[in-house]
Parts: structure tokens; C-alpha cells; sequence
């Protein structure tokens, strides 16, 4: 026959679960695409409407022809140095340890609002 055990005895209690993690900062890439993008959006109407140019193409014309292809080289470049960005991330990673905290309160099904 076995005995109950009381709650808070030592057979009860949980030994912290310890683990080795990598933390680092790294890059959300979508920032950088949209930065490149809009940063390529700005070369092209610089090249034209602040450049001379000659006077038998629309300035309109000549800024989406420009646009299509300064846009897509600066979501490129964005990328590249999100990518740079990573790889330095990785090499400045730092190593911690974790370890599990039990719940102060044990769960109840009973919760308002669930």
C-alpha cells in the first residue's frame, strides 16, 4: 500500500530544467526591401525630373522606365545588406543559460473570459 503524498514534498517537487541558448540581434528583413525600394523610387526621380534630358521623351515615361529598374536594384541592395547585417549578427551571437520556473499557480479551467 502505498502512501498520499502531501503537496510541497520533496519527491513532488520539480528540478529546474536547464538549457544552453544563442541570443543575438538580428535584421527583419522586410524593413530593408522596403527601405532599398523606396530609396531606388528617389534615385529614379532624381534621374528624371532633376537631370536634363532629351526633350523627346515624357519626363513621366522616363521616370517609370527608371523607376522599374532603380526600385528593383534597391530592394537588391536592401537585401545584401540585410544579409551583411546577419552574418555579423551570427558572429556577435553570446551563448546563456535558461532554465523552466514552475507556475506559481497551478491552471484552472475556470478562467473568465476562456
Amino acid at each position: 500500500m502505498s502512501t498520499p503524498e502531501t503537496p510541497g514534498t520533496p519527491d513532488e517537487q520539480q528540478v529546474p530544467e536547464r538549457r544552453e541558448i544563442t541570443v543575438r540581434r538580428a535584421p527583419k528583413y522586410v524593413p530593408f526591401l522596403v527601405l532599398g525600394g523606396l530609396v531606388g523610387f528617389g534615385v529614379a526621380a532624381y534621374l528624371a525630373y532633376g537631370l536634363p534630358g532629351d526633350e523627346s521623351f515624357d519626363a513621366g515615361t522616363v521616370f517609370g522606365f527608371f523607376m522599374i529598374l532603380c526600385g528593383a536594384g534597391g530592394v537588391i541592395l536592401g537585401g545584401v545588406v540585410a544579409l551583411i547585417l546577419d552574418r555579423m549578427s551570427v558572429r556577435r551571437a553570446k551563448r546563456a543559460v535558461v532554465e523552466s520556473v514552475p507556475d506559481s499557480e497551478p491552471d484552472t479551467g475556470d478562467r473568465p473570459g476562456a
